[in-house]
């Protein structure tokens, strides 16, 4: 029976569709009509990796591998867990839903073109990161987005456009440094290891995987249960800095509000709603699977920053003047409460830092699209002076931006309430003086989104804003499927929590079991 590479079709088409986008002239004049289709086209390769996903079994499923530099131990090995499966979802409704918002803001089709290129670049590397299982593979991936952002950001961005581009590249180049170093001191452990088997199969498969999850993490045979405590906690710190940074979390957060600020709407959709994901993803999926007894040792350290990005975030919101950079202040709050919920180490929190990631994608990305439609009208993203009264002229974007703010606050009926309550409840059983505090955060997300709303909203209208338009059909189409996806993970998030429940309870038995402890280490 032939079987179907899904993942890698999944990183290779729109790759191809990118390429074709810059180097056939004759697609250039329709480049935005081309993208989405071919970007629907990839939405449609997502599903039928679904369907092929819940045939397979194992937490790991799809699983493919290739030699890639055996010289060194890399290999091309790809492979989807329930968290990665649904990251892949989240990147895969998001591109159509960007580039279809992206409609009208270039001047000419060349540069519609290049946009969309670039989003179709980026959808590439964002799919294959969340695939990604060898340890290098995955750094070149994490490494090479920044290039399509660096210049959505600098190219297509608005005022200071340029600064914000470069403070992101300047953060994100350290991060990869140092997690590079990570990279190159767990190598050295790796060959270490594999030179140490008696088996010369085991020789040959160390020397030829040393950066394989599979390899590093198999009990027994691998790197990682044998470590001793210094390196371990020396390369864990090294990743952690580097997702920390991505995420981003307190106090390296300074460069997404800039960001968020100058970039167009829609690539802060991806950056937020799915790149910074990489981060906390990285967290789970490396840090925690690595490195289990310096996660536990970390634990007490990381988890107060956490708590210190919910409020601090919420605070900051509550404090902005501008409607992107209030945005980007949430989104910290929320990347708080999703580090918690992985440090937290019950499988309630981790099912629901998971969930939360694909929540915080579409909630944010709804946000960052209905901000966008007010910044067009308005011409400023100055909160008061988009205001007031503009629900009496603008109804449905008022509903719209209200409906978004709500899932934003973790209303009940919306998804986001599901994964909050998780993190929250199961962080609980773990660290309950944590969680109270950060459930304050829920207190702060009301404040700034129903200010904001009404500031901007409610109120007598102001005279110049007569005559402001409402959402046109397109522009429905745009935000009207993630509100739908949020109302229906909301209502029936079973699907959803039973692809992750299975990742969730094995890290959780993997952090806590023997094959966490270090040996002699006295943990």
């Amino acid at each position: 029976m032939l079987s179907i590479p899904w993942l890698t079709l999944l990183i290779v088409w729109p790759c191809v569709a990118a390429l074709s986008l810059w180097l056939i002239p004759a697609l250039r004049h329709q480049g935005r009509q081309t993208a989405i289709a071919w970007s629907l086209v990839e939405l449609v390769l997502a599903i039928g990796t679904t369907v092929a996903w819940c045939s397979d079994t194992g937490n790991v499923r799809l699983a493919f591998r290739a030699d890639w530099i055996p010289q060194f131990g890399v290999s091309y090995a790809v492979g989807l867990t329930g968290t990665g499966l649904v990251m892949v979802l989240l990147s895969t409704v998001l591109v159509p839903i960007v580039l279809l918002a992206a409609w009208n803001e270039q001047k000419t089709p060349r540069r519609s073109t290049h946009y969309a290129a670039l989003v179709l670049a980026l959808e590439a590397f964002m799919v294959a990161v969340f695939c990604a299982r060898d340890v290098f593979f995955f750094y070149v991936l994490f490494e090479a987005m920044l290039i399509p952002v660096y210049f959505l950001i600098g190219s297509f961005g608005g005022e200071g456009r340029k600064k914000a581009a470069l403070k992101f590249l300047i953060y994100s180049l350290v991060g990869g440094l140092v997690m590079l170093a990570g990279v190159i001191g767990l190598w050295s452990q790796a060959r270490v290891r594999a030179s140490l088997f008696a088996d010369s199969a085991l020789v040959g498969l160390g020397s030829t995987r040393v950066f394989s999850l599979d390899w590093l993490t198999a009990g027994g045979v691998a790197v990682i249960p044998t470590m001793n405590p210094t390196p371990e906690r020396l390369i864990f710190l090294s990743f952690f800095i580097a997702f920390a940074i991505k995420a981003p979390l307190f106090p390296l957060h300074t460069w997404l509000p800039d960001a968020a600020h100058a970039a167009r709407p829609g690539t802060s959709v991806l950056l937020v709603g799915v790149l910074d994901k990489v981060g906390t993803f990285g967290m789970m999926a490396l840090c925690l699977e690595l490195f289990p007894g310096a996660a536990r040792w970390a634990a007490p350290v990381i988890i107060p920053f956490a708590v210190v990005s919910v409020l601090w975030g919420g605070i900051m919101a509550i404090a902005e003047k501008d409607i992107l950079r209030m945005i980007a202040y949430t989104s910290i709050s929320h990347f708080g409460f999703i580090v918690l919920g992985i440090f937290a180490f019950t499988s309630t929190a981790h099912i629901g830092a998971s969930f939360y990631m694909v929540n915080h994608g579409l909630s944010t990305g709804a946000l960052f699209l209905a901000a966008g439609f007010l910044i067009q009208r308005r011409g400023t993203g100055e909160i008061d002076a988009m205001g007031p009264g503009l629900q009496r002229t603008v109804p449905v974007l008022a509903g719209t931006f209200l409906a978004v703010g709500l899932s934003a606050i973790a209303l009940p009926g919306f998804s986001t309430f599901i994964s909050e309550f998780n993190v929250i409840a199961g962080s609980f059983a773990t660290r309950p003086w944590e969680a109270g505090i950060a459930a304050l955060g829920v207190v702060l997300a009301a404040l700034y989104i129903l200010l904001a709303y009404q500031k901007i909203f409610t109120g007598p209208p102001r005279e110049d804003l007569a005559g402001t338009r409402d959402l046109s059909g397109r522009e429905r189409w745009v935000i009207g499927p993630l509100i739908a996806a949020m109302l229906a993970l909301g209502f029936f998030p079973a699907p959803a929590l039973n692809a992750l429940r299975p990742d969730a309870v094995a890290t959780v038995e993997h952090i806590q079991g023997p094959a966490g402890s270090w040996e002699g280490s006295g943990q």
